[in-house]
């Protein structure tokens, strides 16, 4: 895709959330928002996938760690074809496919991990790039993250064993908006200096503009130049793309009425 039809996408996404959450009425809307840019990267651009053939053995894999956000990864790969779009209208719907958090269990394609309680998704990762390096395979693996949820020691110990054994196919992004929940995450648990703290661990850190989507394919298609796994602090806006909404936490888990829908959607469009 070109710049423009990336934009296109990733506005398309937003559009796609927006909806979703509205008939949901319930649901994490401000990082779902946030992450359609890297989203559109991965999905459009960067990963190697098949969506008539999800369980394709030598595709790239994502690993949704925060799996809250799960309206975005849904919003993506029903625009990437792997379903169709007018099922995202059934999210948290009984008996629908798209709960709240994923599942592999309800049988959804393009899914690589059931997702929910935090701080679990690097160590699967960790887990799928040793099988890779076994097998010899040279496919990626990526893995989403949140930033509040680098609170949760497991991370650390997933990050220290991804650099001991050397997992240079393996890259975690991690979504800097600097918030969560209850608010800041520099006022619930201090976590800079974030990029030093990563190279420690022996990690290759690049910092990017998350909403800056050729920065963000710049960052990751290359891979690591030496053995260290790789890792993007992509830095976005709660929000992004709804003024009225951005980098606000209360929008963590806020959702649009009908009213407010037709005028974020406005928004958006006007701004694309």
């Amino acid at each position: 895709m070109n710049p423009d039809q990336l934009k296109y996408t990733a506005l398309e996404i937003r559009k796609s959330v927006l909806k979703s959450l509205e008939a949901a009425a319930s649901g994490h809307l401000g990082g779902s928002l946030g992450l359609a840019d890297v989203f559109t990267a991965l999905y459009f651009q960067v990963m190697d996938h098949k969506p008539d053939n999800p369980s394709w053995e030598d595709r790239d894999k994502l690993v949704l760690s925060i799996g809250h956000v799960a309206p975005v990864l849904y919003a993506s790969l029903a625009e990437a074809g792997y379903f169709p779009k007018s099922e995202l209208l059934s999210l948290r719907k009984l008996g629908s496919r798209l709960q709240g958090h994923p599942g592999r269990d309800h049988g959804l394609p393009g899914l690589e991990l059931s997702a929910g309680s935090l701080g679990q998704g690097l160590c699967v990762a960790v887990g799928m790039a040793m099988a890779h390096q076994m097998d010899k395979k040279t496919s990626r693996i990526f893995c989403v993250l949140g930033d509040g949820e680098l609170q949760e020691g497991s991370v650390w110990e997933a990050a220290m064993a991804a650099s001991h054994y050397k997992m240079k196919h393996l890259c975690a992004i991690v979504d800097r908006n600097n918030l969560q929940i209850d608010g800041s995450t520099e006022d619930v648990m201090k976590l800079e200096p974030l990029k030093h703290k990563w190279e420690s661990f022996g990690w290759e850190v690049k910092v990017v503009d998350g909403h800056n989507i050729q920065a963000i394919i710049k960052a990751l298609e290359v891979e690591t130049k030496n053995e260290n796994p790789k890792l993007i602090l992509a830095k976005t806006l709660m929000g992004k793309g709804i003024k009225s909404i951005e980098n606000d936490y209360k929008w963590h888990a806020g959702v649009p009425d009908r009213q407010q829908l037709e005028v974020f959607l406005k928004e958006l469009e006007s701004c694309h």
